[in-house]
């Protein structure tokens, strides 16, 4: 069994299989798009990247048994149930899922339908769980910047012997430019793939089978074959990588894409080895074509953060999606689904998101993952709704970065304090404010920022608990320099902003 995001060459179930005598199974069932609310993008891009490996591995003399979405499969059990019977398999060969509830699933339908299945570690990454696990064994705190450390050393990526390259590990301080007045000027247009036969047949049953499903069609250009994969790593590592790492964490209205890499989608498909991906940031840092910090910085996300989420997901799964740290049970704006609201922050990532089923991650933390988590919305709906709306979205990668590191919901296992700011670091990374009614300075009024008055109003109802991290310390000796008057009044104002989110 193929599942849609195993697309690789390399997927060790294919290795341990014979074309002579084994079938692959494929199947596109409407109990996974719809497991959430699927952003349609999100939809096709699997469809699309699932019938072009079909075809190849078809010309590679398999016999692959496909179930398109017109079958109206109802879900991956229900497929794997229906082609033991059908094929009468004894043995079932897949790779380890991305997500537990998959490999539940597949566990439950195997046992039902009388089949042994046989589990293949996913060598898609640098670090199996194994090595996850003996790395995090009796360590009081999970610190990303460690493990990357030891993956540096260990792969032999931008080190110098057995020191880094520069004699510095993170350029992260180098890595949070923004563009100031003027903006970005001309940036370099990404590369955009036009569909072709297989890809638009795709978008059409997508749009067929699931008219109701958020987001746009209209923008489709992601790469669904290897060979676009390769070529968006290419484009760039050539165009955007010598300016990603400076202006990284930088936004721009009408600019949902910048300098950052789009190849996202691509890895977690396994459309594209990770392998490839850092030796080619390397090799143009060697060549002298970007700096250090640009290489460094996009390593980064791949070596260290990539695999340090897969590591914590494993490791703490199941029962880590449940994490409510703060006991937040605020219902999701309808917003979320719309982008209409008067935060022209929220307006502006929201809407890049439907109308490409892409954020890029600062629009995604320091944005939307920052106000849900200040205006108390309820983990699961946040993370249900983070893992529907974005193409590159598997549960692996999801869930830590929204339930860890966005929301702080599990407590500190991803990240060690709250993502949580004012308006005014949107306002310094960004143009947003510069068209909004409302303003980063205040927090209290009818101008005031909903974002600076729910940073103070939630510090204040969390003081209590926040006081036992020590890297809130300075954070809540300034909320200590707020009188009570201005404390009754940003509650009052933040309760008045939170009564009107769907208004």
């Amino acid at each position: 069994m193929v599942l849609g995001d195993q697309l690789d060459a390399g997927n060790p179930a294919l290795a341990a299989a014979d074309p002579a005598s084994d079938i692959v199974l494929m199947a596109e069932t409407s109990g996974e798009a719809a497991h959430v609310w699927s952003h349609k993008q999100r939809i096709a891009v699997f469809f699309a990247a699932m019938r072009h490996r079909a075809e190849n591995l078809g010309a590679e003399g398999w016999q692959v048994d496909y179930r398109p979405v017109d079958e109206q499969l109802g879900s991956l059990g229900e497929a794997l149930a229906d082609a033991v019977q059908r094929h009468g398999a004894e043995q079932i060969l897949v790779t380890e899922p991305g997500e537990w509830r998959v490999r539940s699933e597949l566990a439950d339908a195997a046992k039902g339908a009388g089949a042994e299945i046989c589990w293949f570690d996913d060598t898609h990454f640098f670090a199996s769980h194994r090595e996850f696990r003996d790395w995090a064994r009796d360590r009081k705190q999970l610190v990303m910047e460690y493990f990357y450390r030891e993956m540096r050393r260990r792969h032999d990526v931008l080190m110098d012997g057995d020191q880094p390259q520069g004699d510095r590990w993170n350029f992260d301080k180098d890595n949070r430019g923004s563009f100031g007045r003027k903006g970005p000027g001309e940036l370099p247009e990404p590369r955009r793939f036009e569909p072709d036969d297989i890809t638009r047949q795709a978008i059409a049953d997508v749009r067929t089978h699931f008219p109701d499903h958020p987001g746009s069609l209209e923008a489709f250009g992601w790469p669904v074959t290897p060979a676009d994969a390769s070529a968006a790593l290419d484009d760039f590592v050539a165009h955007r990588l010598p300016l990603y790492g400076q202006y990284q964490d930088a936004m721009w209205a009408g600019e949902p894409f910048l300098y950052h890499s789009l190849i996202s989608v691509a890895l977690n498909l396994k459309l594209l080895d990770p392998r490839e991906a850092v030796a080619a940031a390397e090799a143009a840092w060697r060549d002298g074509h970007v700096p250090l910090a640009a290489a460094e910085g996009f390593v980064r996300q791949i070596l260290g953060w990539r695999e340090f989420i897969r590591g914590v997901y494993w490791l703490h799964m199941p029962g880590y999606e449940t994490g409510n740290h703060y006991s937040h049970e605020r219902p999701l704006p309808a917003f979320f689904w719309t982008g209409d609201t008067s935060m022209t922050c929220l307006k502006q990532s929201i809407g890049d998101t439907l109308a490409n089923g892409y954020a890029h991650h600062i629009q995604r933390l320091m944005v939307i993952g920052n106000f849900s988590l200040l205006a108390g919305l309820a983990p699961r709906e946040v993370c249900a709704w983070f893992l529907a709306v974005y193409v590159d979205a598997v549960e692996w990668v999801e869930l830590p970065n929204t339930l860890g590191m966005a929301l702080h919901a599990d407590g500190g296992i991803v990240g060690s304090k709250p993502y949580v700011s004012t308006g005014r670091y949107i306002q310094r990374m960004s143009n947003y404010c510069a068209t909004c009614r409302y303003d980063p300075g205040q927090r209290t009024g009818e101008k005031a920022c909903p974002f600076t008055t729910l940073y103070w109003n939630f510090l204040d109802r969390n003081r209590e608990s926040l006081a036992a991290n020590g890297r809130m310390g300075l954070t809540l000796r300034n909320l200590d320099r707020l009188d009570p008057e201005e404390l009754a009044a940003i509650a009052e104002r933040a309760d008045a902003v939170l009564g009107r989110l769907d208004d």
